[in-house]
C-alpha cells in the first residue's frame, strides 16, 4: 500500500458549555453524535465526537468542552481559523433560513475559488463555513429536520492563517504530498489528489496579523489521516528528518496518533483508520454511552460525577 495522507482525518476544537455545544451540532447542523468520553489527558473535561453515520475519517469534528466561563479565544496567526463542510449545491438558501430559525450568526452567501460559501459561527464563536460543491458521494447522515438535500457530507477544507506560508506550504508539499492548485489574493489552495473530499488545505498569508489565542471557540489542532500504523510510522520518520519535533505513537483508543507543532505554529496530527469508533460500541449505539479508556475505568463514578448530564 503506498504511503499517503489521505486529507483530513478529524478536525478538534475548544467550546465552553457542553449542553450548547452538544445541541448546536447534533440539532441545528444535524451532525451524528458518535463518541462521548473524555479528554485523555485531563478525564475531568468532556471530549465529544461528531460525524457522518459510521464516523468516517473526514467527517470527525471532536470538542473538548472546557465549560461556561472559560476565556475567550482569539483567532489570529498560527492557527486553523476556518472549518469548511461540503454542502449540496443550492442549499446555502435553506441554511440560511435555518440559522434565521436558530438565532445563528452568519454572513451572506460569497463566492470563493468559483464555489459559494456561506460563513457562520457556533456559538462559542467557533468560525465555519459551508460550501456548496460540485459532486460529494459521501453519504449523508439525515436528521429529522436535516434532510440529505441540505445535509453536511463531511470536511470540504481547513484554513490555516499565517504570517508566513512558506514554511508550512513546505510541509504541506514535501512532507505530505500536497500541490498548490489555486490562489486568491492572499489565500492559498492546496490539496492532494489521494482522495476526492476533505482534501483541501487553504493558507491565508497576513503579515502583519498578531498571533491567535487557543481557548474557547478555537480549533486545537488538525489531524491528517492515515490508513494505518505502518503508514503512520512511516510519516513520522519523514517529520523528524526534516527537522522537526513529533512524538511517539500515542494510542486514542479510536486511532494511532503523532503531534507536531508545523514550522508556521498550527498543532498538526496524523491520525489512523484503525483501530475506528466501533471498537467499543455498536454502529446502533455509537454517542449512546460514556466511553472510557481502560486507565480510567477504576475512577467512573468520580468522573461522571463532575460532567455535566447532556439530557
Amino acid at each position: 500500500m503506498e504511503n499517503r495522507i489521505y486529507g483530513i482525518h478529524h478536525i478538534t476544537a475548544i467550546a465552553g458549555d457542553a449542553k450548547k455545544n452538544f445541541n448546536f451540532y447534533s440539532n441545528v447542523l444535524g451532525l451524528r453524535f458518535i463518541k462521548k468520553t473524555v479528554n485523555f489527558d485531563d478525564p475531568g473535561t468532556y471530549h465529544f465526537y461528531f460525524g457522518d453515520e459510521v464516523g468516517s475519517a473526514g467527517t470527525i469534528l471532536t470538542f473538548f468542552p472546557w465549560g461556561a466561563g472559560i476565556p475567550q479565544g482569539r483567532r489570529g496567526s498560527g492557527m486553523a481559523t476556518e472549518i469548511g463542510y461540503s454542502v449540496p449545491k443550492g442549499s446555502l438558501e435553506k441554511w440560511v433560513a435555518r440559522f434565521e430559525q436558530y438565532n445563528v450568526i452568519y454572513n451572506k452567501p460569497a463566492t470563493r475559488f468559483g464555489e459559494r460559501y456561506l460563513t457562520f459561527l457556533d456559538p462559542d464563536g467557533l468560525k465555519l463555513e459551508l460550501y456548496e460543491v460540485d459532486t460529494d458521494d459521501r453519504k449523508p447522515y439525515e436528521t429529522a429536520e436535516v434532510k440529505a438535500d441540505m445535509a453536511t457530507r463531511g470536511f470540504h477544507n481547513i484554513t490555516l492563517t499565517l504570517n508566513d506560508i512558506t514554511a508550512t506550504a513546505a510541509v504541506l508539499t514535501d512532507i505530505f504530498g500536497y500541490k498548490l492548485i489555486s490562489a486568491e489574493a492572499n489565500r492559498y489552495r492546496y490539496a492532494t489528489d489521494a482522495v476526492d473530499q476533505a482534501a483541501i488545505v487553504d493558507l491565508v498569508a497576513l503579515k502583519d496579523e498578531k498571533r491567535g489565542h487557543v481557548a474557547n471557540g478555537i480549533v486545537h489542532h488538525v489531524a491528517f489521516r492515515v490508513k494505518n500504523d505502518e503508514q503512520l510510522m512511516y510519516f513520522r520518520e519523514k517529520v523528524a528528518n526534516s527537522g522537526l519535533n513529533i512524538t511517539p505513537m500515542i494510542d486514542r483508543n479510536y486511532f494511532h496518533s503523532l503531534y507536531f507543532r508545523e514550522p508556521g505554529g498550527v498543532l498538526f496530527e496524523i491520525a489512523t483508520d484503525n483501530p475506528g469508533f466501533m471498537v467499543d460500541e455498536t454502529l446502533e449505539d455509537l454517542g449512546k454511552g460514556l466511553k472510557l479508556p481502560a486507565k480510567y475505568e477504576n475512577i467512573r463514578e468520580d468522573i461522571e460525577a463532575h460532567l455535566v448530564p447532556l439530557n
